[in-house]
């Protein structure tokens, strides 16, 4: 008997030993799945077995080298005959996607380990270190595919990237704005621009001990003049700093990049007439390189804007707005408008396609905002794509830079020490001559336009970022004279031109753009303002308004009579809902449904949480149908009396306008034109929301 009790006793027990440890492996899994250990598990074991076969395989090699040098020899012919020119267009394909799969990768690391790095950089990191090891390596599928695009030509470097990366720039502008500040946006880029340029060159000349000649200076100056606003534009947006800051780092950037690529065009062609190859550059004099500059610029913007007024035609003839085909058309003959115009003014015409794409998207952004049928349909689309390019430019820039880091010239390294102290010193020049044009020109810029504080001078100085133009500019020159000349004197120059421009490149990625949001706040730029704390606190209070409607809707359906509020307060913001704001909610539920479907809420799991119950009833507020209870009428004297001290009250609030608005106080010029900028946001954002629920017409 005590035996079978025994066992009995044991068997709950071995019962509940098997749950505990199925939890445990639960709670493990959890656990793993939680902290992304399996992805880390699988990348070591990846990683090892890598390194295994490799140290495998050179073992093999060392120690029956006798045995397998017939089988060897078979299999590099193999691969040589399996990898011949003929295939080289086929294989080309696998390095893009190859560069989008390892941009996934890398943007999941830097959203969930480190926001701070900006994905770009990271890009340019990975793309160096495949660069550096991809002449190192055996050849195969990825090498092989590399290497073809490291010889890729300049001028289809610019016609794949540019028009993709500028058109979503230019369209997302703020017109308002862009013509409020449009000649402080000049002297951005065109005084500033040559300046920069020039110092720049003089840095090059004069301090480089590489015997660059003046043209060649000049064509880096212009390269690095180029500002990418990416990392920092995406800073601004989630601080919320001023929309005049955000105007002129976003504006600044656009026309910087057109007069950028203009000078690049007049110097590039001056140094490559050094070349000594026929038909390829031109010696252009003074004269000539003023009416080319008129050309580039003016001829570009005329382009522009002839593309930009075609596309706002086809955009309105497709016009049937619930039709899906008629919106995805609308968005190819924007993609295709973008690289026509471009290749129609860089190609055809000889003028700049970048101001031209630039100019395209600003015109069909000021009248053609709504013509589109499905606004989200064609942002979406754009963010995509200047996603793939920016992932594949910075990729294929970084592979650039490794193999022209990595590779040896003449038998020797072409970066050596003093080369990195060379880029350093680069660096910190650059920066000193960005802050010394910048407020050089300030007088100028704080009073034209929308104007401009000391502080966002700073910011600005100190933001001018190097990104995408300035590598595909920097590749474009060095692919040119790579297949244009067998001359290593100057494939040297230009291999340390470009590994100057992407050192710079990833120097203002890696350092400059984690500090930016520091710097902001030091700055007090993104302090907000009264005005901006009220629409954040009204903001909150609609929200909370909306959720507890919703809530008290939900209240009516039996599956959700048992929902504890308790639970409802950790997850939402109803943490500090009053009674008072229940009946409200309940009130305005009972009087927005049809009586005939109205259905009481359940608020039996809800009230005692608010306040203490009496007989059922909410002792502050009432019943739990939102009912109130009636408050007595006062006297009719009293209600006279309070009659006649509001019209007191109002009659002296007129006579004394000046309690109200007083002339003679000082205003505060940059608060009240924020506050403008402000209200006019809100209108915009009300208006497109009013066309996304169908209740106004935009073609009207």
């Amino acid at each position: 008997m005590d035996r079978g009790n025994g066992e009995k006793d044991r068997r709950p027990a071995a019962k509940t030993a098997g749950p505990s440890r199925r939890g445990i492996a639960k709670r493990l899994s959890d656990r793993l799945v939680r902290s992304n250990a399996d992805l880390i598990l699988i990348g070591v074991v990846l990683a090892c077995y890598h390194a295994s076969s490799v140290r495998a395989d050179s073992a093999g090699n060392g120690k029956d080298d006798d045995h397998h040098s017939e089988q060897d020899d078979h299999h590099r012919q193999t691969e040589s005959e399996m990898l011949t020119e003929e295939k080289r267009e086929v294989y080309a394909l696998l390095f893009p996607w190859f560069a989008q799969i390892v941009g996934v990768f890398a943007y999941y690391l830097i959203s969930r380990y480190s926001h701070a790095v900006p994905y770009t950089a990271l890009m340019f990191v990975i793309g160096a270190t495949i660069g550096f090891f991809v002449e190192r390596e055996k050849l195969n599928s990825v090498t092989f595919s590399t290497r073809t695009w490291l010889d890729i030509e300049g001028e289809v470097i610019l016609l794949v990237f540019l028009p993709g990366l500028l058109y979503l720039d230019s369209y997302n502008i703020d017109v308002h704005l862009f013509l409020a500040s449009f000649w402080q946006l000049i002297i951005f880029a065109f005084p500033m621009v040559l300046a920069g340029t020039t110092l720049t060159a003089l840095v090059a000349y004069y301090v480089f001990p590489y015997g660059w000649s003046l043209d060649l200076c000049m064509t880096f100056g212009s390269i690095l003049a180029a500002t990418d606003p990416v990392a920092v534009a995406v800073l601004l947006n989630e601080l919320g700093a001023p929309p005049r800051l955000k105007m002129h780092v976003s504006g600044e950037s656009l026309m910087n990049d057109g007069s950028a690529v203009v000078f690049y065009h007049i110097f590039s062609l001056r140094f490559l007439y050094q070349l000594g190859v026929e038909g390829e550059g031109h010696e252009i004099g003074w004269g000539e390189g003023f009416k080319l500059f008129f050309q580039l610029s003016l001829g570009g913007a005329c382009i522009g804007v002839a593309f930009g007024m075609g596309l706002l035609i086809v955009l309105y003839n497709l016009n049937h707005r619930l039709s899906g085909e008629d919106s995805v058309v609308q968005v190819v003959a924007t993609i295709t408008t973008a690289y026509l115009v471009f290749f129609t003014s860089e190609i055809l015409a000889g003028c700049s396609g970048i101001i031209a794409v630039l100019f395209c998207g600003v015109t069909v952004k000021a009248f053609g905002e709504t013509l589109y049928n499905d606004g989200h349909l064609s942002h979406h689309f754009w963010e995509i794509t200047e996603y793939l390019l920016n992932t594949l430019l910075f990729a294929l820039g970084g592979c650039v830079w490794g193999d022209i880091v990595g590779k040896p010239y003449e038998g020797e390294p072409l970066f050596k020490r003093e080369d990195y102290g060379y880029l350093f010193a680069l660096f910190f020049l650059i920066l000193v001559i960005r802050f010394a044009l910048v407020f050089a020109f300030y007088p100028l810029t704080s009073r034209l336009g929308i104007g401009q504080s000391w502080r966002e001078a700073v910011f600005m100085s100190y933001g001018g970022l190097r990104g995408a133009v300035g590598i595909a500019l920097a590749l474009s020159l060095h692919a040119e004279v790579y297949h244009l000349s067998n001359d290593m004197k100057f494939r040297k120059q230009t291999a340390v031109l470009f590994g100057m421009v992407g050192g710079i490149a990833l120097l203002t990625l890696v350092v400059n753009a984690p500090t930016c949001g520091p710097l902001l706040k030091k700055l007090g730029l993104v302090t907000p303002t009264e005005t901006r704390n009220r629409l954040v606190e009204n903001y909150i209070q609609h929200m909370k308004q909306y959720v507890l409607q919703e809530y008290v809707a939900l209240l009516t359906e039996k599956r959700f009579s048992d929902v504890d509020f308790t639970v409802i307060k950790d997850h939402t913001c109803l943490d500090n809902t009053t009674c008072e704001q229940l009946m409200a909610a309940v009130k305005k539920h009972k009087d927005n449904s049809p009586s005939a479907s109205y259905t009481r809420p359940n608020l039996k799991n809800v009230l005692p949480y608010l306040y203490e119950m009496k007989d059922g009833v909410c002792v502050k507020c009432g019943g739990d149908d939102g009912s109130i209870s009636p408050r007595p009428v006062p006297p009719r004297s009293e209600m006279l009396k309070s009659r006649r001290s509001s019209a007191r009250t109002i009659r002296q609030s007129v006579g004394n306008r000046a309690s109200v608005f007083d002339l003679k106080v000082k205003i505060n010029e940059g608060a009240v034109h924020e506050e403008r900028l402000v209200f006019i946001k809100i209108l915009h954002s009300s208006y497109h929301r009013l066309i996304d629920h169908g209740e106004i017409e935009p073609r009207g």
